[in-house]
């Protein structure tokens, strides 16, 4: 098997495409497309997302110290990029995407209500690394669009849900399911003879 050599670079892929929402007053409220982002750990609930510092959202973030993570779908794969390639200083992105803010529960921050999923961060440390600074946050809460939960199980239904993912430039809608966690080692089901 032959492999070509590059230079160290970011091919961890695919990422989450999400809508990073922030500020405290409705006067800066602002919206930020990332997808250097991602789970921390787990106990407690911890996030990061990673911002250039000549973004306009960096600001907004280091001073209020809290943001909320909004998954995206296939139906706002348009606004995911319009707000990753616009600013925020030139224009308001909830009106140009015609996006809904909604009340967060314990960030001063809007959520998007078009998002399947949302979840609440608090800001507990910045780490700066080169051309990213690192945001670690704890999660407050997660909000789940009830449309998209199994009804049996209650559990979300990521398929159902259609988010999107980003890969080296480019948006996919996540594909078929191939297994679930623990399926390489799970023992096959036997079926019980009957005695006759």
């Amino acid at each position: 098997m032959s492999k070509v050599k590059w230079k160290p670079g970011t091919m961890v892929y695919p990422l989450p495409a999400v809508i990073v929402s922030c500020g405290s007053q409705k006067a800066e409220w602002n919206l930020i497309t990332i997808a250097w982002t991602g789970t921390v750990n787990t106990n407690p609930p911890m996030v990061y997302i990673s911002v250039r510092p000549s973004r306009h959202s960096y600001n907004i973030i280091k001073e209020t110290g809290e943001f909320v993570i909004n998954l995206t779908n296939k139906k706002m794969a348009f606004a995911t990029d319009w707000c990753g390639v616009k600013s925020g200083k030139d224009f308001n992105k909830f009106d140009e995407m015609k996006l809904t803010p909604s009340e967060a529960e314990f960030v001063a921050c809007p959520m998007i209500a078009e998002s399947p999923i949302n979840i609440e961060c608090k800001v507990t440390q910045v780490i700066p690394l080169g051309s990213h600074d690192m945001f670690i946050a704890e999660v407050l809460r997660v909000h789940a669009d009830e449309q998209f939960l199994d009804v049996e199980t209650g559990a979300f239904d990521m398929k159902k849900a259609g988010l999107i993912a980003y890969s080296h430039g480019n948006y996919y809608e996540l594909g078929d399911h191939i297994g679930k966690f623990g399926y390489s080692v799970m023992k096959k089901k036997t079926k019980k003879k009957i005695k006759k």
